[in-house]
């Protein structure tokens, strides 16, 4: 049992609206979704017995405060625009909304993925891999990235 690999998974949920520029569909509007992210991580439970997380992989609650601080408190009611979009700048939105993120890319729910990726892959303790992260935009769509896939 001691080098037995065990993954953990935490679930979070934010809502958050977005606009898909120069897209083809009614996704081109600005409109909003409830998304669940699914965060898993590979490592085997600790062994020592006088480490106060004995038996963990991880705390969740230290999952839980990585992913809250780097994407949830971010992303979390916020109106994420690409920055090539024309009206990403205009008045109405600077003035009006407290919290616009305008990113280099299109905030598709595969790139808002990627990006999420990008932010917390390295900040897990040593001893734990960030196997995979799943974004549910919708009750039947959504998008995952494996570690697997991209070694």
């Amino acid at each position: 049992m001691q080098n037995t690999k065990i993954r953990v998974t935490k679930k979070f949920t934010f809502d958050m609206a977005h606009a898909l520029f120069g897209y083809d569909g009614p996704c081109k509007n600005i409109h909003g979704h409830t998304y669940h992210l699914s965060v898993t991580l590979m490592g085997t439970p600790l062994l020592d017995s006088n480490d106060t997380k004995l038996g963990m992989v991880i705390d969740f609650g230290d999952l839980k405060s990585i992913i809250k601080k780097n994407i949830i408190d971010i992303y979390d009611h916020a109106l994420v625009l690409n920055e090539q979009a024309p009206y990403s700048k205009s008045d109405v939105i600077v003035n009006e909304f407290e919290k616009v993120i305008l990113v280099p890319f299109q905030p598709t729910c595969e790139n808002l993925l990627l990006k999420f990726v990008q932010s917390v892959k390295s900040l897990f303790p040593p001893h734990v891999t960030l196997v995979s992260i799943r974004l549910d935009e919708t009750p039947t769509s959504y998008a995952e990235w494996f570690l697997g896939d991209n070694a």
